[in-house]
């Protein structure tokens, strides 16, 4: 539990980070200034789409970043509305370990702050623990998370499995919701005899 209590603000940093690439990728800026790695842009009727975006940095924090997507889509009758394709993000921890982030398609209401994330959400840590997740709505001007599908969560000691998950006050509080399930593996430092033939 120790180490679900580190991982769930981390992830949530992460996933809200993710719209740090929605603002960059916005295609309609990108028309009026294109930068260097802004990729392909692609028009068909009113919908502008953007290939292969990308973005890397460093947090506040001084912890590397790198996000992208295989498209980004805006249509220009819905200027407030990001749709995000395979969506991919990594970043640096505090402890030096790695967090990845990966998401089938996803969609930003600027005007909302709300990222959609859907299909295949998954959160893997270099340190040990994954989180599967089918949806996560990320209240970016909040710091909240929903997830109204099941969510499951491995680490190296045990496995997580909730109807719900709600996040509030970027990770400070966190609610698995409906059927909980939990499995230990292992249960403290506790050692067993060794068995005698």
């Amino acid at each position: 539990m120790r180490l679900l209590r580190k991982a769930i603000p981390i992830t949530i940093a992460l996933i809200v980070g993710a719209t740090v690439l929605v603002a960059w990728i916005d295609p309609l800026k990108v028309l009026v200034r294109l930068p260097l790695d802004a990729g392909k842009l692609v028009i068909h009727g009113t919908k502008i789409t953007m290939e292969s975006p990308k973005l890397s940095g460093y947090t506040r924090d001084r912890r590397w970043y790198e996000m992208n997507a295989q498209a980004a889509a805006q249509d220009v009758t819905k200027p407030d509305m990001v749709e995000l394709v395979e969506v991919r993000a990594k970043i640096e921890t505090g402890d030096q370990s790695t967090i990845f982030l990966s998401a089938k398609d996803g969609l930003f209401n600027r005007k909302a702050s709300i990222l959609t994330l859907n299909h295949n959400v998954l959160l893997k840590s270099t340190s040990g623990y994954e989180m599967h997740l089918e949806e996560a709505i990320v209240d970016t001007a909040k710091g909240e998370v929903v997830s109204n599908k099941p969510v499951a969560v491995f680490t190296q000691d045990a496995t997580l499995n909730a109807d719900r998950l709600e996040v509030e006050k970027s990770g400070e509080i966190v609610r698995f919701v409906g059927t909980v399930v939990m499995n230990l593996e292992k249960l403290g430092d506790a050692k067993q005899p060794p068995v005698k033939p």
